[in-house]
């Protein structure tokens, strides 16, 4: 599948385990979001750095997948609705032995005050 009129492409797998950007910075991460249209992987809303909105308004892509272990939803930027979407190129998402929040080496202990404030 090309790219589609909601912005999805079935042929293109995932950046990589972790999110992109917060793997430059040496952040960390509380859930992932998977670009459906070009496989960038960045951090959801919840997450410090919400990169994986970044990345839909800069690109222009307007939908995403999670990228949890077990979650298969897809979300539109557009319409602000969840649905159901085609499989993707795997993997579908990030490794199971990868802790949430992660990387576990870069989480702080205070995690949960830094999210909270």
């Amino acid at each position: 599948m090309s790219i589609s009129e909601t912005g999805i492409r079935t042929d293109v797998p995932p950046s990589g385990p972790g999110c992109v950007e917060c793997d430059e910075i040496g952040s960390w991460w509380l859930h992932l979001r998977r670009c459906a249209e070009c496989g960038h992987v960045g951090c959801c809303d919840e997450s410090l750095n919400k990169h994986g909105t970044a990345h839909a308004r800069s690109s222009g892509h307007p939908v995403i997948q999670s990228y949890e272990p077990g979650e298969d939803w897809f979300w539109s930027y557009s319409t602000e609705q969840y649905f159901d979407g085609p499989l993707l190129t795997p993997p579908r998402s990030h490794p199971r032995s990868q802790t949430v929040p992660g990387p576990a080496d870069r989480v702080p202990a205070n995690w949960q005050e830094l999210l909270e404030g």
